[in-house]
């Protein structure tokens, strides 16, 4: 079937565009998440909507599956296609359309990079706020679809929180609009439902996102702590004075010792934790905050507390945090990047228990957190080769998202469900639930070729009856799901 397609893609992407050779196709076997592969059969490189819109067309026509990808820095295997399918990058669409400083946005192609459209922003006193630790190469179409956070989130909100306009493609080919770009729109939040939906429900090929103002002041801390309890506490009590930071990063010590080992962050020496607390807006508001900050750290039991003075030294101590997921490989071959989310008021209850399973299952965890609104990213460091160590390693991460639901958390906070996650789903949600979910997918693609397989712990058809599981409506065996 795939054979057939070729020349169809070649006409409307061109030769170029166009990717068959085995040893090319591997190289998108695989996102961020190591752990799940799968080779597509076919890539496609297009260069504008009118192109994306076409291969989805031909893909529809034959009834294969497809699923785009941006930069591929995604955690949880969702831009995986599946072996009989189509994988459409998007890595050419990358030109930022428009930075209009006067309604306070950007129009920009789902390629472009997070931090270039904060670049392009910048002359004109603006930034784009979300900042996910990749952002100098994840993509803003995989921001979209992830519903992206980062280490300033807790104060400037997720990437829904500033798309106001989205082109897309939909799963029969056809380009429309979702949202008018104001944020506004009356009707169904679409545009909501789409962010987030990790490729599931059609293909960003535009997106419109809201600029956010350069502060007049930015004061970055590093708090030191003999215990990760002490700078847990800290947490609780610069959110409970009723300070709004722009970011609260946590890291543990095995954390600590990987980011030096990478980019030699020089965070204090013995530190059990360091907290990383951003404070940003007007000078004076700043200023009183900052103070406020250092004094609560202290009360916390802080052993050392900097504050950076330029650009640069807030540079350095970003660094550590920015790189700890690439530099936990100094310290170990292999390992799972988690991704879950309690309770603020639950996270000492949780790294204890952590530790705990940690130290029964005889594995490594290292803990790298959002501290301020509870987001978990636990390192669970193996031997690659070693008999049973992945396999113990599966086990525990497992047993750490059932920690955070088992706190009234969540099994993601920004990574996704993707293929990684989708046996845990039944554990967050029921049922009526999960059919809920699917009918809503379904309307957007009643032929389940975008994206199949993904967030659903099991197989689940367009024409299912709700609670009941049966072979697909008619009308969708037969072809014809359009009239549906």
């Amino acid at each position: 079937m795939i054979e057939t397609l070729i020349p169809a893609m070649t006409e409307v992407c061109g030769a170029d565009g166009v990717i068959t050779d085995p040893a090319e196709l591997r190289t998108y076997e695989c996102d961020g998440l190591t752990s799940h592969r799968s080779i597509p059969a076919l890539v496609v490189l297009p260069e504008n909507a009118e192109q994306v819109a076409g291969v989805v067309r031909a893909c529809a026509a034959a009834g294969v599956p497809f699923v785009a990808r941006g930069s591929g820095t995604g955690l949880s295997g969702g831009a995986l296609a599946p072996a009989d399918g189509v994988l459409i990058v998007m890595t050419k669409m990358k030109k930022i359309i428009e930075i209009d400083p006067a309604s306070r946005r950007a129009v920009v192609e789902p390629g472009a990079t997070n931090l270039s459209v904060s670049k392009a922003a910048e002359p004109f006193g603006y930034f784009y706020a979300p900042d996910p630790s990749s952002q100098v190469i994840c993509s803003i179409g995989g921001n979209v679809a992830e519903n992206s956070g980062g280490a300033h989130c807790l104060k400037h909100g997720f990437t829904v929180n500033h798309v106001t306009g989205l082109e897309v493609v939909t799963p029969a080919g056809e380009i429309v609009w979702l949202g008018d770009g104001t944020g506004a729109a009356p009707g169904y939040d679409l545009l909501g439902a789409f962010t987030g939906s990790e490729g599931t429900l059609g293909i960003a090929t535009k997106i419109v996102v809201r600029l956010t103002r350069i502060p007049a002041a930015v004061t970055t801390l590093l708090a030191a702590f003999g215990t990760t309890g002490e700078g847990g506490a800290a947490v609780s009590a610069i959110i409970a004075a009723g300070i709004m930071p722009a970011a609260i990063e946590m890291m543990d010590a095995l954390s600590i010792e990987a980011a030096e080992a990478a980019v030699h962050c020089c965070y204090p020496d013995g530190a059990g934790a360091v907290l990383i607390v951003e404070l940003d807006g007007p000078e004076a508001d700043v200023e009183a905050e900052t103070k406020a900050v250092r004094e609560i750290c202290e009360q916390a039991g802080a052993t050392e507390i900097r504050a950076a003075a330029d650009p640069a030294e807030r540079a350095v101590i970003w660094a550590g945090r920015k790189s700890a997921f690439a530099a936990v490989g100094r310290i170990s071959t292999a390992y799972i990047v988690q991704d879950g989310v309690v309770p603020r008021t639950a996270l000492q209850d949780v790294l204890d228990r952590i530790a705990e399973l940690s130290a029964a299952a005889g594995i490594r965890v290292a803990n790298v957190f959002h501290a301020g609104d509870g987001n978990l990213h636990p390192l669970v460091l193996f031997e690659d080769g070693k008999p049973g160590d992945k396999e113990a390693a599966e086990e525990l991460s497992g047993a750490i998202l059932d920690l955070c639901i088992e706190h009234g958390g969540s099994i993601t906070g920004e990574h996704g469900v993707g293929v990684d996650k989708s046996r845990y789903m039944p554990k967050m949600f029921g049922p009526d639930d999960l059919d809920t979910m699917q009918m809503v997918r379904c309307a957007f693609d009643p032929r389940g070729l975008c994206n199949p397989g993904k967030i659903f712990p099991t197989p689940r058809l367009c024409g299912e009856v709700p609670g009941v599981r049966r072979g697909p409506h008619p009308l969708v065996a037969s072809g014809l799901a359009d009239l549906l």
